[in-house]
């Protein structure tokens, strides 16, 4: 676990809410390259990229339910020139602020030492040029398996884009809003709350019992990070089949970006793949096997070296690469 230090401070009205808030720092050190300024213009959890601005230094801005789903918290982070994350949270009173710690790291993958991913870049040249492309870039997951269930409910055949505003607009009406850094940003509501809400514009009765379905699957524990990760990935995706509305697809995307999994390949993501064959200079595709066999090299951290290539490919290639059939 990557090293921390935390410190109370006095009541803070930064972050909006009726009731007061208390203000926790943190400091986490990385172990292994890592850089802010990836994760914030990564985009995740289906949530805008963050840009600091020219000259500016990175500054990430997180709302969330809180691992339990009894409160929320408002987070800013920074990086300094020795590498080191300094986090600002924004708690209701009574709030553990070590969990909300050890939260942000999981959502940055700072729980992992990356040092072993450096070497997959040195076993495999690709992913090395790719590191150097990106350096310091770790997956940044959905904030939980609760927020990543949530978002492959509302997306299912519905463009991601309005989907999005809908999923903020939802947030804003019925979960909590902190001010950040001078911005607005909502936190999903907790499942508890999600359960109460019986209509909402841009959401059909469908997609509110299915938001209930998992909203109820949360309460249960079924969407615990420690359940699923128990699990393991292939009896966890399994397991979140049983919630409406959720497929072989979405069981994968919950499984891989809302748990921290490190060593999950997906072999179904066609981008993913239309990117790998020109990486390595491939004429197609590979098929699952020969992906398999290509993506040896990168364990423990195939997950990591997949997000890699769809994040960073296009800085070395110098054009971008739709899967066929798909917008880039």
């Amino acid at each position: 676990m990557s090293s921390t230090a935390m410190s109370s401070t006095a009541m803070s009205s930064t972050a909006m809410s009726s009731t007061a808030v208390a203000t926790e720092s943190f400091t986490i050190s990385p172990r292994g390259p890592f850089s802010l300024a990836e994760a914030a213009s990564f985009g995740f959890g289906q949530r805008e990229a963050q840009d600091a601005g020219a000259g500016q230094a990175p500054l990430m801005r997180l709302a969330f339910c809180v691992d339990g789903y009894a409160a929320h918290a408002g987070v800013e982070l920074s990086q300094d020139a020795a590498g080191d994350v300094h986090g600002t949270a924004y708690l209701p009173p009574g709030t553990d602020p070590a969990a909300v710690r050890a939260q942000v790291a999981r959502v940055l993958s700072l729980d992992y030492d990356a040092s072993e991913f450096v070497r997959v870049g040195e076993r495999d040249p690709v992913i090395g040029r790719l590191q150097a492309a990106a350096p310091g870039l770790r997956p940044p997951l959905f904030y939980s398996p609760y927020e990543a269930a949530a978002w492959s409910v509302l997306s299912a055949r519905r463009p991601a884009r309005q989907m999005m505003q809908v999923r903020a607009l939802l947030s804003e009406a019925h979960g909590r809003v902190f001010d950040l850094a001078g911005q607005r940003l909502a936190a999903f509501p907790a499942p508890g709350r999600l359960l109460r809400v019986e209509s909402f514009p841009g959401l059909g009765p469908d997609k509110i019992e299915r938001l209930h379905g998992v909203a109820r699957a949360a309460l249960e524990g079924r969407l615990d990070v420690s359940a699923l990760q128990e699990l393991g990935p292939g009896a966890a995706m399994t397991e979140l089949q049983s919630i409406k509305g959720i497929g072989p697809f979405y069981s994968a995307l919950i499984v891989i970006r809302g748990t921290g999994f490190a060593d999950v390949l997906p072999v179904s993501e066609p981008r993913a793949l239309a990117l790998t064959a020109q990486l390595y200079g491939l004429d197609e595709p590979p098929s699952e096997p020969q992906f398999r066999t290509l993506a040896e090299p990168w364990r423990p951290f195939r997950t990591w070296a997949v997000v890699l290539i769809r994040a960073a490919a296009n800085r070395i290639l110098g054009r971008d690469v739709a899967a066929p059939g798909a917008a880039a």
